[in-house]
């Protein structure tokens, strides 16, 4: 097997375990703070404890990931990979010896502080993996982190149910220290630090005014941040939507989660697909298509009348969402001068972690002064804006001629 396929697979594996490991946790976390070790039992400070807590590693994830990058570029990206596996898994297993909800808020900064496997991982593939493959080698990693986000919370609550909350926090973290041993013997990396460090010890703030002069990755980062924003900020508010179109019947809770996965799993098929036909047609127009097939899918959403026609909607959706990450990733890489990988992988990162943290709280106060339908209509619209830019600036510039 050639190297670059060795490390697409270790990777894969990394991606599924820090992805299942991270949303692991959600369906307990409420819980688990309610355990005799710990002992909330006020509804309010349980909620309150809770919500801060998840808050907590995306806070910190935004404002250090551009530090990892810097350091990634000058020093290899195996190296920041090691680093986050490894230390991620230590901090995960601390958290099943935590006594009190500031142990946990505390552990959750320090995870988001010490995290980037996912930009390392991304940022090595990308320059390992040969131009005509990188559409399908980008699509086949975004699988596995999509593949883990839907299956971590669905085991986390088995193994909850079967064991306990604990032993939970103890088996991610051997799983995640077990995937970066392998990361470790196996994967391969040609990286030149001599030439790295020739380049001069460029500062944070220098390397983003450098990559904002390129306005394809500004386009590309807005994207990132959009399709989180978008997605997650109706996560939150789905169970009751579900509610208000499937009453009080039973079965509230499997139809809630069903919807609330249902775009992830057609993501997770979609993403290597699509994947390989951007190699082939170009990420630029795969990109643009599923802007526009993201936006469109949420239009009707907002006016749905039964759970059927919103879980159908949602897994059409998530065919588009397949195209728009390994586009972005593709495109990241090659919009990004040489020697500053690192650095671009771990912005988009950035945004990333920002539209986890803002779009909660933004679909929240949209509901409060629409509804829930217009969190969809005005996530469309942003959608729309945003493949308008992207056509400007990646398409429209390419077909002119101008080269990056």
């Amino acid at each position: 097997m050639e190297q670059w396929k060795k490390n697409l697979a270790v990777l894969w594996v990394g991606q599924f375990l820090v992805m299942g490991g991270m949303t692991m946790i959600i369906p307990f976390m409420s819980l688990y703070l309610q355990s005799e070790r710990i002992g909330l039992t006020d509804p309010h400070a349980i909620a309150t404890w809770a919500g801060v807590i998840f808050a907590g590693n995306f806070v910190t994830s935004f404002l250090f990931q551009p530090l990892w990058g810097k350091l990634s570029d000058r020093y290899g990206r195996k190296m920041m990979l090691l680093r986050s596996g490894f230390g991620m898994a230590i901090v995960m297993v601390l958290m099943g010896f935590a006594t009190s909800p500031w142990h946990l808020l505390l552990l959750r900064l320090v995870n988001g502080t010490i995290s980037g496997f996912n930009p390392a991982a991304v940022s090595l593939v990308s320059v390992a993996t040969p131009k005509e493959r990188m559409g399908f080698a980008m699509g086949t990693l975004q699988s596995g982190g999509i593949a883990g986000t839907i299956l971590g919370p669905f085991l986390g609550g088995l193994l909850a149910d079967a064991f306990g909350y604990r032993p939970i926090f103890y088996l991610t973290g051997s799983l995640l220290f077990a995937a970066s041993l392998l990361a470790f013997f196996v994967v391969r990396e040609r990286f030149d630090r001599a030439a790295a460090a020739s380049q001069g010890n460029m500062s944070i703030i220098d390397g983003f005014r450098q990559l904002s002069r390129v306005p394809q990755l500004m386009s590309l980062f807005a994207v990132t941040f959009l399709l989180q924003f978008a997605m997650i900020g109706p996560m939150p508010l789905l169970p009751l939507y579900v509610q208000q179109l499937h009453g009080t019947a039973v079965n509230l809770a499997f139809w809630a989660g069903f919807v609330s996965s249902a775009s992830g799993l057609t993501n997770m098929i979609a993403a290597p697909l699509l994947g390989r036909l951007s190699d082939r047609i170009g990420q630029e127009k795969v990109l643009s298509i599923s802007l526009i097939g993201v936006a469109f899918m949420f239009i009707p959403q907002a006016f749905v009348t039964s759970v059927w026609q919103l879980l159908l909607l949602r897994l059409l959706q998530g065919c588009f969402i397949g195209g728009l990450i390994p586009s972005v990733n593709s495109l990241v890489r090659r919009f990004t001068p040489d020697g500053m990988e690192g650095r671009s992988f771990s912005l988009n990162s950035s945004m990333l972690a920002l539209g986890n943290m803002v779009g909660p709280i933004i679909g929240g106060i949209i509901s409060g002064w629409t509804s829930i339908g217009g969190v969809f209509l005005i996530s469309a619209v942003l959608f729309i804006v945003n493949s308008v830019w992207v056509r400007q600036t990646l398409v429209s510039k390419r077909t002119t001629g101008i080269q990056p």
